[in-house]
């Protein structure tokens, strides 16, 4: 039998979280594997998730200008056709470049890589956690490890009654790879991952029926935002439901049924089920450990990501809090440095969320939901993007900016966006907040004319109600 190798830090999954926590372990001179069942590294994030998603919106989004809206520039074109092979291969070139990236990162950083599913074993008599590490064909290794990171991210959730083949019936993965634009698809959900995918294929053609249980899209949203977009998608040509409890999907011959309380079935060509996503925790051998998990299947941490068996941390989808990339690769680096130093540091009031839609939605902070039902005395101040000359410009003024500051601090404690290109605008609001800023230190800086980012000036102006331009 081989000697069993050993580390000073295990991560079990190579997902946005699981590799970055790795690079930093190494950075810091700790001896590190990463275990990972998949053949491409990155996780759901980078090979079925966030990066291919982003690829088809892009695509979509160039295909319907080039349709729809090239002529109010002075482009006149003729004869726009999809090539959907084509838009595919794109996404593919995209993640396998990346994938790749990420293997080069760890060799680069002498991180041994282990290819298989990774699963905790229980103590050795010295102390270090045994990991058993299976391969696609059955052969089993074991490495043990000082500190253990368990970075195994989620899979797609189901609701009862659904008859999910994973084809016609079937999750985000599958709607980022189907060879044909449905005629009809119904989509399960009103979230991020139901309405960035109902845009792609709504974009290429699709007739889009979406079904959600609450009453408005995007329920995590901050309520006003939520509104504005409920009128967006539907202005877009979404036929909207909502308050709708689904009570089952099926493959009915070249057919999908979706029945759903108070409503007559739907016959439609695919379904996809965006109702959210469950963590990883299932076969990973926790109970050999004596870790437990809550209901939702997530693993409880202390303020060090430590779970309750000293040594063995978890970070991303697998413990509470919201299922972000980013969101996990800063604790992963959080964690790696706990490890290495003592210390580790996440903030968690200034992490920024984007969906992906158009217009993009961003977000960092409370909503004013939250603040209400806090008692937190609060100012808002708004403004749009319909008289700003960069949005003008590029012919997107659809959207605001809203900040939301304590009403005796002026301390900015929400920030919320509809509008072009939000998702990269959110980064000055969740910067200015990270410094603990008012919005009156975000009013006094001399933002760039002209710019999407003197909205966000603009906004900061009115919470004390002095905006210029409107």
């Amino acid at each position: 039998m081989s000697e069993i190798q050993q580390y000073d830090v295990v991560v079990i999954g190579a997902g946005p979280g699981g590799y970055v926590a790795a690079i930093r372990a190494a950075q810091l001179g700790l001896h590190t594997a990463c275990i990972e069942k998949e053949p491409a590294l990155g996780g759901t994030c980078l090979r079925v998730g966030c990066i291919p998603s982003k690829a088809l919106l892009e695509s979509s989004e160039r295909f319907l200008e080039a349709q729809s809206h090239l002529a109010e520039h002075g482009v006149d074109v003729s004869g726009v056709s999809l090539n959907l092979d084509k838009m595919m291969a794109r996404k593919t070139k995209i993640v396998t470049g990346l994938t790749d990236g990420v293997a080069f990162l760890l060799k680069k950083n002498k991180i041994d890589r282990h290819t298989g599913h990774g699963k905790l074993l229980g103590r050795g008599e010295d102390g270090q956690v045994r990991i058993s590490v299976t391969a696609d064909d059955g052969s089993e290794t074991e490495i043990t490890g000082k500190n253990v990171i368990l970075a195994t991210g989620s899979s797609v959730a189901t609701l009862p009654g659904l008859e999910m083949d994973w084809d016609r019936v079937g999750g985000s993965t599958e709607a980022l790879s189907w060879p044909e634009v449905p005629k009809h698809l119904v989509v399960i959900g009103a979230g991020v991952i139901g309405m960035e995918l109902g845009s792609v294929w709504n974009r290429l053609g699709s007739q889009v029926t979406v079904l959600e249980y609450a009453d408005r899209p995007l329920p995590g949203q901050d309520l006003e935002v939520s509104k504005r977009m409920k009128r967006v998608f539907k202005k877009q040509g979404f036929d909207m439901h909502f308050g709708v409890r689904v009570t089952g999907a099926r493959v009915d011959g070249d057919s999908c049924i979706v029945e759903a309380d108070g409503q007559d079935p739907i016959t439609c060509d695919r379904v996809l089920v965006a109702v959210g996503r469950k963590p990883n925790t299932v076969n990973l051998g926790l109970e050999n450990l004596q870790i437990e998990t809550s209901k939702r299947g997530r693993i409880p941490v202390d303020g060090n990501w430590m779970t309750s068996a000293p040594g063995v941390f978890a970070i991303g989808d697998v413990k509470p809090g919201p299922m972000l990339a980013h969101r996990a690769e800063e604790e992963g680096v959080a964690v790696s440095e706990f490890i290495g130093t003592g210390h580790g540091h996440v903030d968690y009031s200034a992490i920024p969320g984007v969906v992906y839609t158009e217009p993009e939605v961003a977000a960092v902070g409370q909503t004013e939901e939250q603040l209400k039902e806090a008692g937190i005395p609060y100012r808002k101040g708004s403004f749009p993007f319909a008289p700003n000359a960069r949005a003008k410009a590029l012919g997107q003024t659809e959207g605001f900016v809203k900040i939301l500051a304590h009403a005796e601090t002026d301390r900015v404690l929400g920030v919320h966006m509809i509008g072009p290109r939000v998702g990269e605008l959110i980064v000055e609001a969740t910067m200015a907040m990270s410094f603990s800023a008012s919005s009156e230190d975000i009013a006094r800086i001399c933002h760039a004319h002209p710019t999407l980012h003197e909205v966000v000036k603009e906004a900061a102006l009115a919470v004390d109600g002095r905006a210029i331009h409107s």
